[in-house]
């Protein structure tokens, strides 16, 4: 059975988001309803969307989605890998202040069914469960790429990037009440890493060549890809990769500098959240480049 998915994806600034979106286009089983980008430059990000789906030659609606969080100042004003850009065909034009009604409307229409997968900040997500708070249980599930849960990885510090880019966002994020409410958070993806050369080197398929275009630009100042958005998305299609605990997340609302740490209270059956605690790396490398 396919699964019925809208990913709301800050793409541009790491690179894994593109690595997450050449894998749901090549995932047979993802039948990607949208994309919406989020944070600094949504339109460029959305071009960058626009690349991979012209690539895997698929037209799925992208929409640009809002461009600064609720209260904070934003952490992320650019998009840097949008550089690359003018080596592939992009569509350059978008439906402007759609987002967050194509995410309504799109959810309200196939209830139960859709998948909710966010790997950016939690601004678009956030603000649409404030403006409609029946969204949430209508939800099949909700996939995040966010939080810190557990110090077991050594240089893993307390905050993670998608919540603290808007920590109120995030709240109300983790505050919806949906049927299946799953974090795959830092210290957890930290496991999946794979160095530069070998990216090069594997990264052949069609599929895979913007990405590695896009990395070029991300390896100027790193020497690695970490996977954190790949193995979220990689849960919803082999449920055995991670292995996930329920319990209660809570976010920190106070004052910097732990404004928007995540706090996970583990157990209870009925607890609302669960949260990954731990990785087969192996099987999660096997099973995302099989996809292609």
């Amino acid at each position: 059975m396919t699964e019925k998915i809208i990913l709301d994806t800050d793409i541009g600034s790491d690179i894994d988001d593109a690595v997450c979106l050449a894998y749901l286009l090549a995932q047979p089983r993802c039948e990607l309803l949208g994309i919406t980008t989020v944070t600094g430059e949504p339109v460029k990000r959305a071009m960058m969307a626009s690349v991979l789906c012209k690539v895997a030659k698929k037209r799925i609606p992208i929409f640009p989605g809002c461009e600064k969080p609720m209260f904070v100042t934003p952490i992320q004003p650019k998009a840097p890998q949008a550089a690359a850009l003018s080596r592939w065909d992009h569509d350059e034009e978008f439906p402007q202040g759609k987002a967050l009604e194509f995410m309504r409307e799109t959810i309200r229409k196939h209830p139960g069914e859709v998948t909710l997968l966010a790997i950016g900040p939690m601004t678009n997500v956030g603000i649409l469960f404030a403006m409609d708070p029946e969204i949430p249980s209508l939800l099949k599930r909700l996939v995040l790429m966010c939080g810190v849960f557990t110090n077991r990885l050594a240089g893993v510090g307390p905050l993670e990037w998608n919540a603290k880019g808007d920590p109120q966002a995030t709240s109300l994020v983790y505050r919806g009440a949906c049927k299946v409410h799953r974090s795959i958070g830092l210290d957890v993806t930290c496991q999946v890493t794979m160095d530069a050369d070998e990216v090069r080197t594997r990264f052949r398929k069609p599929l895979l060549k913007p990405v590695l275009d896009f990395a070029e630009v991300w390896f100027k100042s790193a020497r690695q890809i970490t996977f954190h958005d790949p193995l979220a998305a990689a849960t919803l299609f082999d449920d055995t990769i991670c292995h996930f605990e329920k319990g209660t997340v809570d976010v920190e609302l106070g004052s910097e500098p732990l404004l928007g740490l995540t706090h996970w209270t583990p157990g209870g059956a009925e607890a609302l959240h669960e949260v990954a605690l731990g990785v087969d790396s192996k099987r999660f490398f096997d099973h995302y480049f099989s996809t292609f």
